[in-house]
């Protein structure tokens, strides 16, 4: 049959790969349909009868890589604890179906790798052209805010193991660099109007930089985190995070780099070392002073180390360029850098500048001058969130972050897997595969049914409804 549509070009190959691909497809939506059931029915005879009342069977659908897989499972009647009856699903409950939603595992992590890299509407047609299984962009969004959510109760989790003093962090360091700032994002309400920007607060920690790479500058075990959480929440999550991984009374030095907002200073330490993100200085040097003879001899002087004098030429320039004219904001700029730099003076130069001594670096670590945040800003959530035309919610944009440091951090998939993967099939997959590989099995010499080997039980293949898909492989593997 095939054969002969190649030859006589009935329809194009693209055309071919695609019937194919739907015929495989609801071919293993079979398969899928039969192990679900088959399981169900497993759980039903080792169940306590004394506390699962059967009562009947119920249709639902699970979204697969391979399309919609629908099939009937028990629902039981059991007693609260409280008295009161409820209706429970086993198999539900086996599938951890209570905690992302009826899809797949695979399928979960295909939508989330791709809604960490494009909109929610590419994201669907990317998943539907691709996949067996066709998506709106609304189912997209639906499992990034589930997926934010859970990983929010972890955060909150850990939150509550470090304030009981039962953090899981056993790992000793000598310095640990930890690096803050925000991205601005644009915002909406309820009713999609525009609103403020807002900020999203982002937070890097690493041990240092790999010291055998000369090509590359390499973070060694570099860990990220990013919320729309108030200050004091996201700052507990921060040590929290801290605590999950390292023995926070065991690092002997901390040291902080930040662009000086009023949120990166609320936990300040005195014995942790503060220091002005470079990135920021020059940055806010540029914005404010527009001439550049002015910016040119505030830079000098601040790369030369000459604090008091930078600070003094700032000041002395603002009260120079001061005038009536409204429109001329020369000196009011010049006074927003003097306050700004003033305020950090203590951070203004980098530790290694101050004479200040850390600890040794672990063998195979080296230690440099800071300031990888705005680039880890870019790669983990501007890439993603900024400059589409683009607006969030606060619970939206919360939860795709979630999703995107998970992902900075290589823990997407699994965190996926701990949410969607509840049941492991062995035996019984391995009967079906034996079962529709039959067709490859050597042929039986003399008479009799040469199959009688092979088909020992029910073959749904052959025994149900007679679509087009099950026509065409009952011909290529049946006859």
């Amino acid at each position: 049959m095939m054969k002969s549509i190649v030859e006589e070009k009935l329809v194009s190959f693209k055309t071919l790969e695609q019937k194919v691909f739907r015929y495989v497809c609801e071919l293993a939506q079979e398969i899928t349909r039969i192990l679900l059931e088959n399981y169900d029915a497993e759980l039903a005879e080792g169940r306590d009868k004394s506390q699962y009342r059967d009562k009947g069977k119920r249709m639902t659908t699970i979204k697969t890589v391979y399309g919609e897989v629908s099939y009937a499972r028990r629902v039981y009647q059991t007693n609260l604890e409280d008295g009161r009856k409820a209706c429970v699903y086993l198999l539900d409950e086996a599938m951890h179906m209570d905690k992302i939603g009826l899809l797949s595992t695979n399928l979960a992590e295909k939508i989330a790798m791709t809604v960490t890299e494009s909109p929610y509407r590419v994201t669907a047609e990317i998943i539907s052209e691709t996949c067996g299984q066709s998506i709106s962009h609304g189912g997209a969004w639906n499992l990034v805010q589930r997926l934010g959510e859970r990983i929010r109760e972890e955060e909150d989790h850990a939150v509550k193991q470090m304030e009981a003093g039962q953090a899981e962090g056993r790992e000793s360091l000598p310095v640990l660099f930890e690096e803050m700032d925000g991205v601005w994002l644009s915002m909406q309400d309820k009713d999609h109007k525009k609103m403020k920007k807002q900020e999203m607060k982002v937070f890097t920690m690493y041990e240092g930089w790999d010291g055998s790479s000369r090509q590359r500058s390499r973070l060694v075990n570099k860990t990220m985190m990013a919320g729309m959480e108030k200050s004091d929440e996201f700052h507990r999550k921060r040590e929290a995070l801290i605590e999950k991984k390292y023995n926070a009374d065991e690092i002997q030095q901390r040291i902080l780099n930040g662009d000086g907002g009023s949120w990166i200073k609320e936990p300040y330490d005195p014995e942790v070392i503060f220091q002005l993100d470079r990135f920021h200085i020059y940055q806010e040097i540029k914005r404010k002073l527009k001439e550049k003879e002015a910016q040119k001899a505030v830079t000098e002087l601040f790369e030369a180390g000459k604090i008091d004098e930078m600070l003094e030429y700032i000041r002395i320039y603002g009260d120079s360029v001061e005038s009536r004219d409204a429109a001329d904001k020369r000196s009011g700029n010049a006074k927003k850098l003097y306050e700004y730099l003033s305020n950090n003076k203590a951070g203004l130069l980098p530790y290694q500048e101050r004479g200040i001594k850390i600890p040794e670096a672990k063998p195979g670590i080296v230690y440099k001058d800071m300031g990888v945040q705005e680039n880890q800003n870019c790669t983990a959530i501007t890439l993603r969130m900024k400059h589409r035309r683009m607006r969030w919610s606060i619970n939206g944009a919360n939860n795709m972050a979630k999703a995107l440091y998970r992902k900075e951090n290589r823990e997407l998939i699994d965190t996926i897997e701990r949410y969607t993967d509840g049941l492991i099939f062995t035996m019984q997959m391995q009967e079906i595969v034996q079962t529709l590989s039959a067709a490859k099995a050597p042929k039986k010499e003399g008479k009799g049914n040469r199959d009688v080997d092979v088909i020992t039980h029910h073959m749904p293949l052959l025994d149900a409804m007679r679509t087009a898909s099950r026509k065409a492989f009952m011909s290529a593997f049946c006859s």
